[in-house]
């Protein structure tokens, strides 16, 4: 239930909101106060890239434990935000009724007034300095990730040859992350598909060259046509109401629910996963469509979702173990705090500019661009900030914008292209941006 927690009296034509999308991929940004985010109408992203699987009101400025607003553009900025994100989550919503934002909540939030430099952005890094205090962050090496130039048709021999073309055409790579594509299903992590006959050893000759091997995994989820879901379906979050799995959307071509990670088989089975890839030599995990893990339901333990969920955290990162990097990705942002080295901030990173259909949450570079720019507020306070893979070939549109983007306002810095599709703009503007990810606020 919401309930009236103050009334800010704005001027209008000047003031701005910033409102905390709920996941990586949902809609953040500094709004005008007229001018409320653009609704999410597909039902896939409701589902995905809304708290509790609802959009906010038409017109409603909504954050997921987080909304600022400035009411005068004038650097006098009051910060609402959630107390704490261990076990809720509030949802905080603004709405517009003349002179006035009447902002609401749903649970207990705190009030701050800041006054400092910076408008909105400074005064998020402030409260962001107060609510992550004595964090430990950690560099994270350059990354070359699979998915952006192959998507799930990627094969071994695609990996092998970016890996000799890594020191052939001089790309300074410290992480070669096998992405989507490498497995036969959700949940069956451990079956390769077809494109892969030997992922472990693809994995070792990778280390053998004196670099990390990366692996992509969706661990919170298991599809429906999977080995796994047939042999235990009581390890899938259940709908109170019906009984049946709660759908947690259609991922890597199948439809899957959320994986209660509070039963102790199902801990123990991604355990086991997770440790046979450490085996291997994975150091770098990056862990996606990780909202499933906090979606309300039935599970074995009564937790709410974000207390499954940040459980479910912490068994992930006791399975790989201190020294190995943990990036975060589709996951709740203030439950996610102090629990990953690095988080995705924004929509998947896209060769078009626009997105699909014009929606706020879909692939694309504006979209990217939006929450990157955003959420810079959270580099180097919250973890590295993952702003997406860099994009450089020529069929990428605007693609000398999004270097630009990643370079004022990213963390982590990630290739996605295929190294031989690159000209030579390309090449040497890849060169140029791969560095260790910095650990230190943007200014």
């Amino acid at each position: 239930m919401m309930t009236q927690i103050a009334a800010v009296r704005i001027d209008p034509a000047r003031a701005r909101v910033y409102a905390e999308g709920w996941q990586s991929w949902s809609q953040s940004g500094l709004f005008p106060a007229t001018a409320a985010p653009l609704p999410v109408t597909s039902p896939e992203s409701l589902a995905i890239d809304c708290q509790y699987g609802q959009a906010a009101p038409a017109g409603v400025f909504e954050g997921s434990g987080l909304l600022a607003v400035d009411p005068a553009g004038s650097g006098a900025v009051t910060v609402f935000g959630a107390l704490e994100a261990s076990s809720r989550v509030p949802v905080i919503q603004a709405r517009l009724h003349g002179e006035e934002l009447v902002v609401y909540a749903n649970a207990p939030v705190t009030t701050t007034k800041d006054s400092g430099p910076g408008g909105i952005p400074g005064a998020l890094g402030r409260w962001a300095d107060g609510f992550a205090a004595g964090l430990a962050l950690r560099e994270i090496p350059p990354v070359w990730c699979s998915w952006y130039q192959y998507y799930s048709g990627v094969t071994q021999g695609d990996v092998l040859a970016n890996l000799i073309a890594m020191d052939a055409l001089r790309v300074p790579v410290g992480v070669v992350q096998v992405d989507d594509g490498y497995e036969s299903c959700p949940g069956d992590w451990l079956t390769a598909s077809s494109q892969f006959p030997d992922l472990p050893g693809l994995i070792a000759t990778i280390t053998n060259t004196g670099r990390r091997a990366g692996i992509w995994i969706a661990p919170m989820l298991v599809g429906r046509s999977s080995k796994l879901f047939a042999s235990h379906p009581d390890w899938a979050v259940r709908d109170p109401g019906t009984g049946e799995p709660v759908y947690a959307g259609t991922v890597c071509r199948d439809s899957c629910a959320a994986l209660d990670l509070t039963h102790p088989d199902a801990a123990r089975y991604l355990a086991a996963v997770l440790g046979t890839m450490r085996g291997w030599g994975v150091s770098y995990f990056k862990i996606d469509f990780c909202y499933a893990g906090a979606v309300e339901g039935s599970r074995y333990a009564a937790m709410t979702g974000i207390e499954a969920y940040r459980h479910g955290l912490r068994l992930i990162r006791d399975a790989i173990g201190p020294d190995a990097l943990l990036v975060g990705c589709g996951a709740p942002i203030l439950p996610s705090v102090g629990l990953v080295d690095a988080m995705r901030v924004g929509p998947d990173m896209a060769a078009d500019y626009e997105p699909r259909g014009g929606q706020p949450t879909m692939p694309s570079q504006r979209n990217a661009a939006r929450n990157v720019i955003a959420r810079a507020w959270q580099q180097g306070r919250f973890w590295v900030n993952d702003p997406d893979c860099l994009m450089l070939r020529p069929q990428v549109q605007r693609r000398s914008e999004w270097a630009s983007v990643v370079e004022r306002f990213g963390g982590l810095r990630c290739c996605g292209d295929g190294l031989r599709q690159l000209d030579d703009w390309g090449l040497a503007a890849m060169r140029r941006l791969l560095v260790d990810s910095p650990v230190k606020p943007v200014t």
